[in-house]
């Protein structure tokens, strides 16, 4: 029985250059996001609003997201070392998850206070409130196109930029209240819009905390099917008799990785034979980086190759 093992040429499409381009476009959010919130929290308080209250709170939280967003690829640009062999890019993962349970906890106390806010009415300023959510509004959809334009799939860029977005979505909600206060008085549309802002918070915040826990329970990568993979590489591989132990996860949402085990025919060439499975796991499933071990059929002893 022969063993080979190789690695693939690692990932290109989280280039040094593409992540600082991420972090520019988060650190800057957070400056906007920051520099307006302080301005909101005054005018939620004077007006008695709490649609700009709950917005500014989740600006509040929006600017401590962004913020833990941008240590995460200031942290990521540390090498790997001898403890953390793959570096620190994970941490980008650990602060989405961060991210979007913070989501679920803002959109809980805005349900709350909407609850006693419905029970005991209180005055509200609606012109107050409507310039201020308009200016809350315009740093909202600045943030939020700064964050987008940004190339490639980051899941941290994205809890970021769905912070921002349902903070939008808040200063949309509180314009809308204002307006509807000021030209009928009927403050209860304050409290309901800021649960309907909520409950598209809650939608926003699963879709994170889903796909980061599953990044980090090591789950396969989006459409990587292990099962489809094994057939393939038989089928399409000569000298390929069997694929064993093919394992599948993902570093961060741009950094898949896999590990496989071929058995290979006696008389097929395993230098051959490990580059063209290379090669099919990158252009038929977006994998670049796989490691290879090989087996040779029937062979009583043990070679060691290493690419």
């Amino acid at each position: 029985m022969g063993a080979g093992h190789a690695h693939g040429s690692g990932d290109q499409d989280a280039s040094p250059e593409k992540k600082r381009s991420k972090e520019r476009a988060i650190g800057l959010a957070a400056l906007l996001t920051g520099g307006f919130m302080g301005a909101e929290v005054v005018g939620g308080v004077v007006s008695g609003s709490l649609a700009l209250l709950a917005d500014a709170g989740h600006m509040l939280t929006d600017f401590a997201s962004l913020v833990l967003a941008w240590f995460a690829f200031r942290l990521a640009r540390r090498p790997a070392d001898w403890k953390r062999t793959y570096g620190f890019d994970r941490f980008s993962v650990l602060a989405a998850l961060v991210n979007g349970l913070s989501l679920f906890a803002i959109a809980i106390w805005i349900c709350f206070e909407a609850w006693h806010r419905l029970s005991e009415p209180s005055t509200v300023l609606g012109g107050l409130m409507l310039w201020v959510a308009a200016g809350g509004l315009a740093v909202n959809v600045l943030s939020f196109w700064i964050l987008s334009r940004t190339e490639g799939e980051n899941l941290n860029v994205r809890a970021a930029a769905l912070h921002v977005l349902g903070d939008l979505f808040g200063s949309v909600a509180a314009l809308a209240a204002a307006l509807v206060i000021i030209f009928t008085g009927w403050t209860p549309i304050d409290p309901i819009l800021s649960v309907l802002v909520a409950l598209l918070i809650l939608r926003s915040a699963w879709s994170v905390v889903k796909e980061s826990g599953h990044i980090l329970l090591e789950g396969a990568p989006a459409g990587f099917d292990t099962r489809e993979v094994t057939t393939d590489l038989v089928a399409s591989v000569p000298g390929v008799v069997s694929v064993d132990h093919l394992h599948a996860w993902s570093i961060t949402q741009e950094r898949p990785v896999a590990t496989l085990e071929a058995t290979i025919t006696r008389d097929a060439d395993q230098l051959t034979v490990r580059a063209a499975i290379r090669a099919r796991m990158e252009e038929q499933f977006g994998m670049d980086h796989v490691t290879v071990e090989i087996d040779v059929e029937d062979e009583p002893t043990v070679q060691h190759i290493r690419a």
